[in-house]
């Protein structure tokens, strides 16, 4: 029952997580919120952010509201998978810096995982254009464009995706 308990948590946390970042990432990336599926993601985390964002003002083009958001959850994920393992809250110091790690690595894993549905898209479906391709390619292609910079395309394939794969996957390593 208990590995149970664990599961679910670790599930629905981390899925809250990855929704709060992507939101972050989205708002950084520029992306359009007029997609539904990004809209679908600003309905789904407003909760939290909205009452932030009287509190917390924004400081140029960083969202404060979310990025204070993303940070909470991700402690609030820390110290309840904690609880369930250890029974009880971790200190201070290393519960921020175990959340700061968990949410360093679940924004790599987001990324991996978008930039490879993205290729996977682009490979299944050519020229086919979805919302939800819209996102992706709103929130992989900054990262893209730097690599592609970098590397250049090899008889017409572009290997950007793979090596961001490669590069995330590396960070991951040293991370842990």
């Amino acid at each position: 029952m208990h590995q149970v308990v664990l599961f679910l948590s670790e599930t629905l946390f981390s899925l809250l997580l990855y929704v709060f970042l992507l939101r972050l990432m989205l708002q950084w990336a520029r992306a359009n919120f007029r997609n539904p599926v990004a809209d679908a993601i600003l309905r789904m985390t407003n909760w939290l952010i909205m009452p932030l964002r009287r509190a917390l003002p924004p400081i140029g083009r960083l969202d404060t509201a979310s990025v204070v958001a993303v940070f909470a959850v991700s402690l609030v994920k820390t110290a309840a998978l904690s609880v369930i393992l250890a029974g009880a809250l971790p200190d201070a110091l290393p519960w921020m810096w175990a959340a700061a790690i968990e949410l360093l690595r679940s924004a790599l894993w987001l990324y991996f995982w978008a930039i490879f549905i993205y290729a996977l898209a682009s490979m299944i479906a050519p020229g086919v254009r979805s919302p939800f391709q819209d996102l992706l390619e709103s929130l992989c292609e900054p990262v893209l464009e730097r690599i592609r910079s970098a590397v250049p395309a090899i008889a017409g394939l572009d290997l950007s995706p793979m090596w961001a794969g490669i590069i995330i996957q590396v960070l991951l390593i040293l991370i842990r």
